[in-house]
């Protein structure tokens, strides 16, 4: 079964940016009402709808930092006054430290805080505020951008790589708690080609021969894997990695 994500309200969380714009574009070609949700990056949030708009799509720009529970509940009641019952989700916004893996003292506390509440209770607060629409409906579909962090256990800190961990294990959890009208899914992505790398061009370039599809993966490469999950109706609780064959 394929669900036709034309018409269908989408909400997308950290959506002015990266993967959550490229996700946010394309579920817009394929029909679908975008709600794009930003903490900080207001300007980029607007760019997005406006490109939206522009090819007559139909996109709005909310604010809410999805830490907060109370904030992602009053933008989710905002959309549905504005779009009606959100029936797509993507638990796209995350955050990061650069900090040294063998570097333990510089995890302190407010670390581990700051990027699980962002990165791993934000999504839940997502699912949460968005699981009555979609009940009410019998018909929801949510994925969660985890990482290969979260598998191999490398990444950009040693907390990032476990609050990804926990969005793998959130995804099977929420797939029981929310079935069998919701499914949730979860897209891994490798190294994406984002401004994280901006500046590290060189590492990129070098990275891409050393991979078995030798080429990184551009932020469409991975909105597609998004929608093609959110379409994708006989499956759910799934990790579903895209990066070029960079951990196999």
């Amino acid at each position: 079964m394929h669900m036709d994500l034309s018409g269908k309200v989408a909400l997308v969380t950290g959506g002015g940016t990266g993967i959550g714009k490229a996700a946010s574009i394309e579920l817009a070609k394929r029909g679908a009402i975008v709600a794009v949700n930003y903490s900080r990056s207001r300007s980029d949030a607007e760019e997005t709808v406006k490109e939206i708009n522009a090819s007559n799509g139909r996109s709005a720009a909310y604010q809410a930092d999805v830490s907060k529970e109370d904030e992602v509940q009053s933008m989710v009641e905002s959309i549905v006054q504005h779009f009606g019952p959100i029936d797509l989700l993507v638990n796209n916004a995350g955050i990061t430290r650069q900090i040294p893996m063998e570097d333990l003292d510089a995890a302190t506390d407010d670390v581990w805080d700051e990027l699980f509440n962002v990165n791993v209770k934000g999504m839940f607060h997502c699912a949460k505020a968005v699981a009555p629409y979609m009940k009410a409906k019998r018909n929801g579909s949510i994925v969660n951008i985890g990482s290969i962090a979260g598998s191999t256990g490398l990444g950009s800190s040693l907390p990032y790589a476990v609050s990804k961990a926990a969005v793998h294990g959130l995804t099977k959890s929420l797939a029981r708690a929310l079935a069998p009208y919701i499914r949730v899914n979860c897209i891994v992505p490798g190294a994406v080609k984002t401004r994280w790398w901006n500046g590290l061009e060189e590492r990129m370039n070098a990275l891409a021969p050393q991979l078995l599809l030798q080429r990184i993966s551009t932020p469409e490469d991975i909105a597609r894997a998004i929608c093609g999950a959110l379409e994708q109706e006989a499956m759910t609780g799934q990790i579903i990695t895209v990066d070029g064959g960079q951990t196999l």
